[in-house]
């Protein structure tokens, strides 16, 4: 076996990706109120039943300031 095989083999089980746990429920991310460390997942808002400003956003349930959306990255712990 030369080493053009154990490339290609070792290759062969990789998909280029890594793993995540993030987004798998459609989830893009997360609400965060910075002031007061509260974070809500995109998918759970309407769950949660968070309020909305004049522009869709989620408001903070703890202060009522508009919460800031972040993007989910999808390698890891969004903490």
């Amino acid at each position: 076996m030369g080493i053009f095989d154990t490339v290609t083999d070792a290759l062969a089980g990789s998909t280029g990706t890594a793993p995540s746990t993030a987004g798998e429920d459609g989830s893009e991310g997360a609400y965060w109120c910075d002031d007061c460390a509260v974070r809500v997942r995109d998918v759970d808002v309407d769950d949660e039943g968070l309020d909305r400003d004049a522009d869709g956003t989620p408001t903070c349930p703890d202060c009522g300031d508009a919460m800031r959306f972040e993007r989910a990255t999808g390698g890891g712990c969004a903490c």
